[in-house]
């Protein structure tokens, strides 16, 4: 009995012993618990999932915890603690109901990704399952663990979606992919898409159905609306009119031309009262009487001929009106008392402007002899008291003084006319150039205004016509491209050949003249900007080319194009327009070189057509308003 005893209390003892030791077991190892707890706390990469030995019932279990972090969380850690549960399945048991909402309530405020937090749970819940032999306590425990991952899967489902692939971002862009996505699902949820499809269909216009109008039937006896018979061409009777043949319509012409014949010479500008103007044309009359001789004067040389340029003005005095359009020709009558400046316009017009007069308005007149442009003016060099004319009208006249009359001398109606010259000293025949390319010779002493005769030059057209001045059966005409020399005594009714050709012209030409005194130079103008002399001594062989003065020769479509022409007082320089500024009118020597330029405050426009007095430093020039410049000494 007594070794019974004792031996109960050595049991009693031992499991009183054992008691203790697992208290203190305990007590030791709930502070390793806190420990954990607050290294998780602080910081969840630091926690370590060793087991933990716990008392429950008077049983020891094992319980390993997994902490639950999204940045440090992976799947194959996972793995291997869930090998771990495995093999100490047996012993484990449920943790305290507070740490589980602890945990809970971390894992809400840091979202997991849905995929690996669900298994995580699961194998919580399988390692956290209770045995059969467990109490109702255990049981309970279990449900309410249950619940919580219930809870906290449908929290994960909300706050996790559409992060998947964003597990190293930081806590700003992640919430930021939360809103995102948030945002995304809810205009989605709406069915914009669908309502916008909806509502272009209410909005597409439906085509109107076709409305066949209903033609109203004709009544038979219904009077129809009143029509023009005229237009019909019915007559009021009722019988259609045969139809007519359309007339063609006469178109005026804007310039028609005059009747043939001679006319008077009655200024337009003046009234009624012609006295004056008879007055005028006597008092020429008579000066012409005493200029017919010529005085011939020796060539200056070329410092006294520069002294003497640089005498003659402008004046506001010597600048007149004359024309109504622009100036194509101009002429200087030769007298050396008095200065008689005649222009022809581009309208028909022939001005006269006596300089010598005080008041300008009574010394200038206005005739009207042609009925287009006046392109050629020359006071005969036999008697200064004709002024002879050529237009484009196809006519030349002859305006006489001493009878104030208009002399038809040559009628082509079919061509147009371009420039004449002198044949003979008496200035009974002419040699007159044909824009066609036509020439002909008119012998004024012959009755009637037709041409002795007519031959066709090998140019297309002829702008300019000049004799030589001391071997007249030689004549130069400007063409389209190139400067022809040709004999008077080698015309025919056909063809007629040139004896030399100038084609160093690229451009169209506009003039070429013989130097006024030998003859020995010719000077052109063209439209590639260049004056050229040409040496003409011996016309038989050749016409080399001199000089070539770089120059500026367009004046564009409003202007009279220049042609330079010679001073006939001096027979190495020539007198040319200019577009420069200040306006001005330049005088070269035949071998380039500048002479003198004339410039002036009343000149203020440009001077295309220039003309030099024969004996007197007088230079006229016009422009394209019709307004005579006169430089004088």
């Amino acid at each position: 009995m007594l070794a019974g005893r004792r031996q109960l209390l050595s049991s009693g003892e031992m499991s009183r012993s054992r008691a203790q030791v697992e208290d203190t077991a305990g007590s030791r190892q709930r502070p390793q618990e806190q420990v954990n707890e607050y290294k998780e706390n602080e910081n969840i990469a630091y926690a370590s999932p060793g087991p933990v030995q716990t008392t429950v019932l008077g049983k020891i279990a094992k319980v390993y915890l997994t902490p639950f972090s999204l940045s440090n969380y992976k799947l194959h850690q996972l793995k291997c603690y869930k090998s771990r549960l495995e093999k100490s399945s047996n012993n484990a048991v449920v943790c305290k109901k507070t740490e589980l909402k602890k945990k809970t309530c971390r894992k809400i405020l840091i979202p997991q990704k849905k995929a690996t937090s669900s298994k995580a749970e699961s194998m919580l819940q399988k390692s956290l399952d209770l045995p059969t032999e467990s109490t109702k306590l255990g049981q309970k425990s279990s449900s309410d663990e249950v619940a919580l991952s219930v809870d906290m899967e449908s929290s994960d489902e909300d706050t996790t979606a559409g992060l998947d692939d964003f597990s190293g971002l930081s806590p700003y862009e992640r919430k930021r992919l939360k809103n995102i996505s948030e945002n995304a699902n809810f205009f989605a949820s709406l069915q914009l898409s669908e309502s916008a499809a909806r509502l272009r269909e209410m909005i597409k216009k439906r085509k109107p159905p076709e409305s066949k109008r209903k033609k109203p039937k004709k009544k038979e006896n219904e009077i129809g609306c009143r029509r023009s018979m005229r237009l019909l061409k019915v007559d009021p009777l009722g019988v259609v009119s045969p139809t007519t043949p359309a007339q063609p319509m006469l178109v005026e012409d804007e310039n028609p031309l005059l009747p043939p014949g001679p006319l008077e010479m009655i200024p337009e500008n003046q009234d009624d009262n012609n006295e004056p103007c008879k007055g005028f044309l006597q008092t020429w009359a008579e000066v012409s009487k005493t200029s017919t001789k010529k005085t011939e004067k020796g060539l200056s040389n070329i410092k006294s001929y520069k002294a003497n340029l640089n005498s003659m003005v402008i004046s506001e005095d010597t600048v007149h009106k004359v024309t109504r359009g622009s100036i194509f020709s101009v002429a200087l009558h030769p007298s050396e008392m008095r200065t008689l400046v005649a222009a022809g316009a581009k309208s028909g017009q022939i001005g006269l402007w006596d300089l010598t007069q005080q008041c300008r308005e009574d010394g200038a007149y206005v005739f009207y002899p042609h009925s287009q442009p006046v392109s050629c003016l020359s006071f005969s060099p036999a008697n200064p008291a004709h002024l002879l004319s050529l237009s484009y009208d196809g006519t030349v006249r002859c305006g006489d003084f001493s009878s104030a009359v208009f002399e038809e001398v040559y009628r082509n109606e079919r061509s147009s006319l371009s420039s004449f010259d002198f044949l003979t000293e008496d200035a009974s025949t002419l040699l007159i150039g044909h824009w066609d390319g036509h020439m002909s010779l008119v012998d004024r002493r012959t009755p009637g205004a037709s041409h002795e005769k007519l031959t066709n030059s090998s140019l297309g057209k002829i702008r300019t016509v000049h004799v030589h001045p001391v071997h007249k059966q030689y004549f130069i005409t400007a063409g389209l491209r190139d400067i022809h020399i040709y004999d008077v005594r080698s015309l025919n009714s056909r063809r007629s050949q040139p004896l030399i050709s100038l084609t160093e012209h690229t451009k169209s030409i506009a003039s070429a003249y013989f130097s006024p005194v030998t003859g020995n130079r010719v000077v052109t103008t063209c439209a590639d900007c260049k004056l050229r002399v040409f040496d003409s001594s011996c016309i038989s062989s050749q016409v080399p080319l001199l000089t070539t003065i770089r120059y500026n020769t367009i004046t564009g479509r409003w202007l009279t194009r220049f042609r330079a022409v010679w001073d006939p007082k001096q027979e190495d320089c020539f007198i040319v327009g200019s577009m420069a500024h200040p306006r001005r009118v330049e005088v070269f020597h035949e071998t380039g070189k500048s002479v003198h330029s004339f410039l002036g405050d009343c000149l203020v426009s440009v001077c295309s057509i220039n003309a030099m007095h024969p004996t007197r430093y007088i230079l006229a020039g016009g422009n394209s308003s019709g307004r005579l410049h006169v430089f004088m000494k």
